[in-house]
C-alpha cells in the first residue's frame, strides 16, 4: 500500500472520533463501529452520546484525529454536518477528514458530498466497506495535513 515517500502515512493507527450529535440516543450502531474500527487497528474516540458540533470539533483537534465519523438517524444530518464543516473551516482544522452515515436521503447525500462529508453509509453497509473508505480518507486527510506543514517549515 505505503511506498517510500508515503510510507509516514501509514506508520500509525489511524485515529477516529465517532460521534452520535443532536437528539439522537440510537447508540447501537456506533458501538458496533467503535469496535469494528478498533479490530481494524484504529485509535477510536468516543465523546459520548449526543455532543454538540462544537465540542466535537473541540475533542477532534485535542485529540489529533485524523477522521470524524458522524451517524445520525434523526434527520438533522444537514444542519449538523453543515454546522460541523464551517466550525473545522473556521478552526482551520485543516487534514481532519468527514464522513458520515445513518438515515441520510439520497437527495441530500450530494449535497454532503459537495461539502466534503463521503461515505454517507446506511444501515446495513458492510464494515468492510465502511472501513476501506475510513482508511482512504484518513490518509488522504494526513497527506493535506503533513504535507502542508512540511511545506511551510
Amino acid at each position: 500500500m505505503a511506498n517510500g515517500k508515503n510510507q509516514k502515512y501509514y506508520d500509525k493507527p489511524i485515529r477516529i472520533l465517532i460521534a452520535k450529535p443532536g437528539i439522537d440516543g440510537h447508540d447501537r450502531g456506533v458501538y458496533v463501529l467503535a469496535r469494528a474500527f478498533r479490530d481494524a487497528g484504529m485509535e477510536v474516540i468516543y465523546p459520548g452520546l449526543l455532543p454538540t458540533p462544537e465540542s466535537i470539533i473541540e475533542t477532534a483537534i485535542d485529540e489529533d484525529v485524523d477522521v470524524i465519523a458522524i451517524s445520525l438517524l434523526n434527520g438533522a444530518h444537514m444542519a449538523v454536518f453543515t454546522k460541523v464543516m464551517n466550525l473545522l473551516k473556521e478552526k482551520k482544522a485543516n487534514g481532519i477528514a468527514v464522513v458520515g452515515g445513518g438515515i441520510i436521503p439520497d437527495e441530500d447525500k450530494s449535497k454532503l458530498e459537495k461539502m466534503g462529508v463521503t461515505g454517507n453509509y446506511g444501515p446495513g453497509t458492510s464494515l468492510n466497506i465502511i472501513i476501506e473508505h475510513i482508511k482512504k480518507r484518513a490518509y488522504g486527510a494526513r497527506e493535506e495535513k503533513w504535507g502542508k506543514s512540511k511545506k511551510t517549515k
